[in-house]
């Protein structure tokens, strides 16, 4: 999901935000009584339903090349291998020049045979050996949720979190700071009401989005607002009245929000994720395309009645209404990650969900958008899938993409498994913590015996960020349960890469 714009530089980390950002969303198991005519779905939900009964038959051969390797790259920076009480976590990984940064909570990187403290972001250098840089301001607060630079500018960084001071000075949720010595540059306003979930730096602006309702002063653009870099006030590059939130029978309570983004390569376009009902004007949910090209940005047509409820609710006593747009109670928010393909013609989305509001889990087959991988048109238009690749009901945080895969990554076990849910159904594969597919078909790339997935890792709480790089495919995560294995190598916590080895 992230693009070269000056910097490598990614939006957010897909990260579960229910309860709250950071915390595991292993499914709440509710018991749903079953319904007869399950998928008998009419000709709005037939589209849906082809779709799923796709899925399962078969997985593929990778390509010989083009993607990434199976094998992790040993000696690149990580957290602690068994240090989770409390877990740690990389929040999100970007790169700027020929250095990576990554932010999250933790207080302990290890590269090789050193040990370094570092407080929640870490720099190092994007390639061999990955010499950790001297960057170590003391932050205080319970994470650094995202990074980003304006440009090509890498002297000074911008991160947006849940904290309230940087290197000994005060400050609320974001700050830019210096990347030589991790001070506050205080000339940028550095005070939001409220968590800052994501961060971009696109044409001159630092959009911000999150939970805050006012930001440096400003409440005019309450969720996601375009600041100015320099000053980091209001610049009136956003005029969104984004609001509402997501209102059916026994939801959990959730707030307006914005969660992440994804920026397009031409880098005119950004995918824009969270909690809402309407942005712009325009009735959009879980996702919506902004267009940068224009002053202020405006929102596009792009939109699918399969998440946006434009088409109707199917549901197990009316299966012919449209699509089942809402998912289980405690997980309303779904949509967590998306990414570009790179001619931007194709979008990849990644979902948390569990399963539909009101259908039965079980051995029965899977619908809707809920704990999939999934592809979209990005014409700006009303659209639907090219393909869903169903986990069967474990949660997706994470999307990256090159010409020849797609990548997601989260808690997962499964994949191609339409007809399960927290089991391995019929023609499905084990695919642990990441998946490579193909991007035309969705399709499960396969390892040489053609028995589970061609990628693993251990799961953890889950993938939180992934990026493509010319280098390879690096995957942000954490160290629950002692999670610390990455394309087949150990010892890799938290962070690690699977390089290209053309």
């Amino acid at each position: 999901m992230h693009s070269f714009n000056g910097c490598i530089s990614c939006c957010r980390g897909g990260g579960s935000p229910w309860p709250a950002k950071g915390e595991n969303v292993r499914k709440y198991v509710i018991t749903l009584g079953a319904a007869a005519g399950l998928l008998a779905l009419s000709a709005t939900g037939a589209h849906a339903a082809s779709t799923q009964a796709a899925q399962g038959v078969g997985g593929v051969a990778p390509p010989t090349s083009g993607i990434v390797s199976t094998t992790a790259v040993a000696g690149t920076p990580h957290l602690k291998t068994a240090d989770d009480n409390p877990t740690q976590q990389i929040r999100q990984i970007v790169q700027c020049g020929s250095t990576m940064y990554a932010v999250g909570s933790f207080t302990t990187i290890i590269r090789q045979s050193s040990t370094y403290t570092r407080s929640d972001i870490v720099s190092f250098s994007a390639t061999a050996p990955y010499t950790v840089t001297s960057l170590a301001p003391a932050v205080v607060g319970s994470d650094i949720n995202s990074i980003a630079f304006n440009g090509s500018n890498c002297a000074d960084a911008y991160i947006g979190g849940v904290f309230t001071s940087v290197g000994g000075t005060s400050v609320k949720n974001i700050a830019e700071i210096s990347t030589t010595t991790g001070s506050v540059v205080t000339a940028f306003a550095h005070s939001a009401a409220g968590s800052v979930q994501t961060l971009l730096g696109a044409g001159g602006h630092i959009l911000a989005g999150g939970y805050y309702t006012s930001i440096n002063g400003s409440s005019a653009d309450p969720y996601f607002t375009s600041l100015n870099p320099t000053t980091g006030k209001d610049d009136g590059f956003l005029k969104l009245n984004i609001s509402g939130n997501y209102n059916f029978s026994g939801v959990s309570s959730n707030a307006t929000r914005v969660f992440n983004q994804s920026l397009s390569h031409s880098g005119q376009l950004d995918l824009v994720m969270g909690d809402f009902t309407s942005v712009g004007g325009l009735p959009r949910q879980q996702i919506f395309m902004l267009n940068l090209a224009t002053s202020p940005a405006t929102v596009t047509a792009w939109s699918s009645p399969q998440w946006d409820g434009s088409g109707g609710e199917a549901t197990p006593s009316d299966p012919n209404d449209g699509y089942p747009y809402e998912c289980a109670t405690v997980e309303p928010y779904y949509i967590q990650a998306a990414a570009w393909s790179p001619d931007d013609s194709e979008i990849y989305i990644g979902t948390t969900g569990y399963h539909p509001n009101g259908w039965p889990t079980g051995a029965t087959p899977r619908n809707g958008l809920c704990d999939v991988a999934a592809a979209f048109p990005a014409t700006q238009a009303e659209v639907l899938d090219t393909w869903i690749n169903y986990t069967g009901c474990d949660s997706l945080y994470a999307a990256a993409a090159d010409a020849d895969a797609a990548y997601f990554a989260g808690h997962e076990r499964f994949s191609m498994n339409p007809d399960d849910c927290d089991a391995l159904g019929p023609n499905a594969y084990n695919a642990p913590g990441i998946e490579g597919l193909q991007p035309s078909t969705g399709d499960l790339y396969l390892n040489s015996a053609g028995s589970a997935g061609y990628y693993s890792r251990d799961r953890g709480l889950g993938a939180d960020d992934m990026l493509a790089t010319s280098a390879g495919l690096w995957i942000a995560s954490d160290n629950f349960d002692g999670s610390q294995m990455c394309g087949g190598v150990q010892n890799l916590a938290g962070l690690c890469l699977l390089p290209y080895t053309e």
